[in-house]
């Protein structure tokens, strides 16, 4: 072999090694960074300041002090408050309210099935336009943004879900062996009671019972990426399929 092959074969050789190495990380363990959590203004008058998930919808309760609850009378009335002030904001929003209130407004009229709710809810907009959440606003940018961001985390799912070893598996047996693509694994059937388990299951508890005994590894920390991961491209694969939790 030449030198300059043999320099050539070396290149090639580090360079595989190092993608490697980059590539690693994203299968060994990682913990998420923190949730982001809402500025709350300060008080005005010593009490309180309570905020509706959007982080910008507030109401100052006075004389409660940090540390101490409401009565549930008056949490409810703060809360009705907030949702008032919400509405009055964003008067071409719809939000979907308790069961009894939609009974209360809506008893002359007859109540539409599951289905053309569903369908109601769900309509697609015409390209180029914004629809309406709860909170915002958000345009065709948007949607291809999170769909790239969720179809990536989906595939490290995949990933992980055919390779054994970077779940902390310590005798070469992978997911895939048992459930390829993820079959008969019916994620829409959590919770349910898992005889395995000998008590109510969610769809994490029973990844983590694999992985401790199939796997003959280590459950993983709830806030673990890989868990995260994997628990998402199950449920991708089952895309479609209605939710029908508890059954066997």
């Amino acid at each position: 072999m030449t030198r300059r092959s043999i320099a050539l074969a070396t290149a090639a050789g580090c360079a595989a090694i190092f993608a490697a190495v980059a590539y690693a990380p994203r299968l060994r363990a990682q913990q998420e960074p923190p949730l982001p959590v809402h500025q709350v203004p300060d008080s005005k008058s010593g009490g309180t300041v309570v905020m509706l998930c959007d982080g910008k919808t507030g109401v100052e309760v006075k004389g409660l002090k940090p540390g101490e609850s409401m009565p549930h009378a008056q949490a409810v009335e703060v809360a009705r408050q907030l949702m008032g002030q919400w509405r009055r904001e964003h008067p071409n929003e719809k939000w979907e309210m308790a069961q009894q209130e939609h009974q209360t407004e809506q008893s002359s009229q007859p109540r539409p099935a599951p289905s053309a709710s569903r369908a109601t809810a769900v309509k697609p907009q015409s390209k180029g336009t914004q629809q309406g959440d709860t909170y915002a606003s958000f345009t065709d940018r948007d949607y291809k943004v999170w769909k790239s961001e969720t179809d990536n985390f989906v595939e490290q799912g995949n990933q992980l879900f055919h390779d054994g070893a970077a779940l902390g598996g310590t005798i070469g047996v992978s997911c895939d062996m048992c459930h390829p693509n993820a079959a008969n694994t019916h994620p829409e059937t959590y919770p349910k009671y898992q005889v395995q388990l000998q008590r109510v299951a969610l769809l994490r508890d029973m990844i983590d019972w694999c992985i401790e005994n199939p796997l003959k590894g280590k459950a993983l920390d709830p806030n673990d990426t890989r868990l995260r991961a994997l628990e998402a491209y199950i449920l991708a694969q089952r895309k479609g399929v209605a939710l029908d939790y508890g059954k066997h």
